[in-house]
């Protein structure tokens, strides 16, 4: 009798490879990218934010001192004011309405290498005390944020610029359109916000062309506006109040650095 073998079963072919996804691979690393990219960002607001305060501020407490030793010695060996060269510190800002111990060294030049150490005086304009327009930069936010508060004074109120001899009392204009005061005859301002380009501020009379003679003396602080943002400046704009003040009549400055 025959004997029928069993068939032998033949294996059914492997099934296909399947390609590896590509997707979460991908997300994975767009993940990765956004989150060293928002880590980046973060330091690098709170190296514009803290730290340059912080090293500004530093700063400055080496620029007082240099100073102060300057002006300690004999009169002969101090440099004038209008001889100041780029990047020299020759005089104090103090800004009783922003606290009565403010004050910023102020530095001839307002590039950034001036603007990060404190506020600039911009060379082409007046001296503190001459007849003119001396106008002063300062950054709003930031390498040690001088001008942080800038909108807080209020006409009439005092900005005091000392030198090595003498102390000048300027005091915030008004408005003639809103019936301050201490508005200006010449219809200046004290406060305005320009553009970036409206450069006629720093003008020898603010707002007029440059090349008109100066009418009077004048301050001029200008900063970015609003806050984190260099879209727009910030325009303070004062007069001077009176003569100057000889600081070997009054080494402890005028009482109107005890105004708020």
């Amino acid at each position: 009798m025959t004997t029928t073998q069993p068939m032998d079963r033949v294996p059914p072919p492997p099934a296909p490879a399947r390609a590896p996804a590509r997707w979460p691979g991908v997300v994975g690393v767009v993940g990765e990218v956004l989150v060293t990219g928002a880590l980046v960002i973060l330091l690098f607001v709170v190296y514009e934010l803290v730290v340059t305060d912080l090293l500004a501020d530093h700063r400055q407490d080496e620029l007082s001192q240099q100073l102060q030793e300057d002006w300690d010695r004999p009169t002969a060996e101090v440099v004038p004011v209008h001889e100041s060269k780029l990047g020299d510190a020759f005089a104090v800002l103090h800004i009783p309405r922003l606290g009565l111990d403010y004050e910023r060294v102020v530095l001839e030049g307002t590039q950034e290498k001036q603007l990060a150490q404190g506020p600039g005086h911009y060379t082409d304009t007046a001296m503190p005390g001459e007849q003119g327009n001396s106008a002063f930069a300062g950054h709003r936010v930031g390498k040690g944020s001088p001008f942080l508060h800038l909108d807080a004074l209020r006409p009439g109120d005092p900005i005091v610029v000392e030198t090595a001899d003498s102390w000048f009392v300027y005091r915030m204009l008004g408005d003639a359109a809103t019936g301050d005061v201490d508005a200006d005859p010449s219809g200046i301002p004290g406060r305005q916000i320009v553009r970036p380009e409206d450069i006629d501020v720093i003008s020898p009379t603010p707002n007029a062309p440059a090349g008109a003679a100066p009418t009077g003396t004048y301050l001029t602080l200008t900063t970015c506006h609003p806050r984190y943002s260099a879209r727009q400046r910030l325009i303070i704009h004062a007069s001077l109040d009176g003569a100057a003040i000889s600081k070997a009549d009054m080494p402890n400055g005028p009482a109107a650095l005890s105004e708020r």
